[in-house]
């Protein structure tokens, strides 16, 4: 993937973040800058996204630590997953379990 595809890539994938914690019951706020996106939580607790293009990763910053995403094409269907590099979590998975923690509301997040 070369650094258009995969800041076009970040891009849709840090716009369907928005529109899901949009619909969020909890007061979330969010601010989407220069490419990098803040979440600040009800309970004061901040997540920010940024990307790394030199080395095409999605990084995820919060109080839990920092995390770096790779996306991982599957050739047969065409689409693809951002999965944790450290242990391959997906991305969904490890923002429900963000989301539900700092702002206590459950999130279905399809990326």
């Amino acid at each position: 993937m070369n650094e258009s595809e995969f800041n076009v890539l970040v891009d849709d994938t840090l716009l369907s973040i928005e529109e899901t914690l949009d619909d969020a019951e909890t007061d979330l706020d969010l601010m989407n800058v220069g490419g990098v996106l803040t979440v600040q939580c009800e309970n004061g607790v901040q997540v920010i996204f940024t990307r790394q293009a030199a080395v095409s990763q999605l990084w995820i910053a919060s109080p839990d630590g920092g995390f770096h995403f790779d996306y991982h094409k599957n050739e047969e269907s065409g689409g693809g997953q951002w999965r944790r590099d450290s242990d391959s979590e997906p991305l969904e998975l490890f923002l429900q379990r963000v989301f539900a923690e700092h702002a206590g509301e459950s999130f279905q997040f399809a990326l």
